[in-house]
């Protein structure tokens, strides 16, 4: 079964992204596909590369990163709503005139239609928010 999910909460703040993580795991465990992670609202700050939590926590975006790099796992955010809450990738920093940038690969800034995209791709679509 081809699975797709919504993350929605924000890292630390939300049990949401820790959720979806765990349940990622788990279906990629019992042999399902996991077509990709679509990060949306609040959720677009587990792509921040800017985070530092204590050693003792998961680091949720570095999860994230094991995740697409064990799994090949698509990991995109939605740009409306990084850009909102100041998170940008390297090229969107330039075209804004910012100094700085929190996005990188393999994080990757898409749109709404992504979204679509991976809905319509899975068997079963999962929101955690």
């Amino acid at each position: 079964m081809q699975y797709g999910l919504l993350v929605m909460g924000a890292p630390y703040s939300s049990p949401a992204p820790h959720s979806a993580l765990r349940f990622a795991h788990a279906i990629i465990t019992r042999g399902h596909q996991l077509a990709g992670v679509f990060f949306y609202h609040d959720g677009v700050h587990n792509a921040s590369s800017l985070m530092a939590p204590p050693q003792d926590e998961l680091n949720l975006r570095e999860a994230w990163l094991e995740l697409h790099q064990h799994h090949d796992v698509a990991l995109d955010v939605c740009i409306a709503a990084a850009l909102r809450r100041g998170l940008m990738s390297e090229s969107e920093a330039l075209r804004h005139g910012k100094q700085a940038f929190n996005i990188a690969s393999p994080f990757e800034l898409t749109g709404l239609g992504q979204l679509l995209e991976l809905q319509q791709h899975s068997d079963r679509f999962i929101t955690f928010a």
